[in-house]
């Protein structure tokens, strides 16, 4: 039985979650045409199913061309990604390291109550917060500049959830032995946290660049000049006359979140395990 599950079935399901990729990269070398006869019922009001084709019939590089070449806001767009992404992970870094350190190595006043604050501050929504920070962002005058979206990203606090677990598997003995051998506390961190800790960083900085990058609620709300958008607020209405060039732009956008994934998949792993959401 195992067998027929890990040969058959894990294999049908796999392909079912990655068919929204497959059906875009088909996609991005169809020509608007071959694309409206695939899915008429849904743009033109046409009779019977939509169908779709894993290989065109007649493939262009036209919308590739078009993105390239034709395309400004959506280089613009990627590094007002770009700037967000980094800005919030370095500032992740900065903040929620010596954070998450902190909790997880030492004993004070209040530590069980402000760790179960972070929890309920992880689970909560956007759409629970996002008043108070509007009005929060509104009186730092910070309202449609790049700062209202990097500020409440660089302060998560599930990054450091995730780096909380990792920081709290080091032994005690290791600190102990450095604490002997004459190391300071900030040695200490520097030198032993980091470096037993590095899984969990990495596998939070790859969580986190994962939800910045395909951020899309908080710029809506945040950002009113489109020159400061990011590239998950970039794909046009979809139409019968754009259909291609947006599924094309869609499969760019997707590349770089792609990319790191398959580089971080295994910190990613165990940032899941130790997040307890595995």
């Amino acid at each position: 039985m195992k067998k027929i599950v890990r040969g058959f079935f894990l294999p049908a399901f796999a392909l079912f979650a990655v068919s929204p990729v497959i059906f875009l990269l088909a996609g991005t070398f169809m020509g608007n045409q071959e694309i409206i006869e695939c899915i008429s019922p849904v743009f033109m009001d046409g009779g019977g199913y939509a169908g779709w084709r894993l290989v065109p019939q007649y493939p262009t590089l036209g919308n590739v061309v078009e993105l390239l070449l034709d395309s400004p806001e959506f280089f613009k767009m990627f590094w007002n990604s770009a700037k967000i992404t980094v800005f919030i992970l370095a500032g992740q870094l900065i903040f929620g390291m010596p954070a998450a350190w902190g909790m997880a190595r030492y004993d004070f006043r209040g530590k069980k109550m402000i760790y179960t604050f972070y929890i309920v501050m992880m689970m909560m929504p956007f759409q629970v917060t996002m008043l108070s920070e509007y009005l929060v962002l509104d009186r730092l005058h910070l309202m449609d500049t790049s700062a209202a979206v990097i500020l409440p990203g660089i302060f998560s606090t599930f990054s450091v959830f995730i780096m909380y677990r990792f920081f709290r598997g080091i032994p005690e003995s290791i600190m102990d032995a450095a604490r002997i051998d004459g190391a300071g506390e900030l040695q200490i961190f520097v030198a032993v946290g980091i470096p037993l800790g590095s899984s969990g960083i990495i596998s939070a900085l790859v969580l986190s660049f994962l939800e910045c990058y395909s951020m899309i609620e908080q710029p809506m709300t945040f950002l009113k000049t489109k020159s400061l958008w990011p590239l998950s607020l970039f794909l046009p209405e979809v139409s019968s006359s754009n259909a291609g060039f947006s599924m094309c732009a869609s499969f760019a956008a997707l590349l770089p979140a792609v990319f790191v994934f398959l580089i971080g998949q295994d910190y990613l792993e165990q940032g899941i395990a130790a997040s307890g959401i595995k």
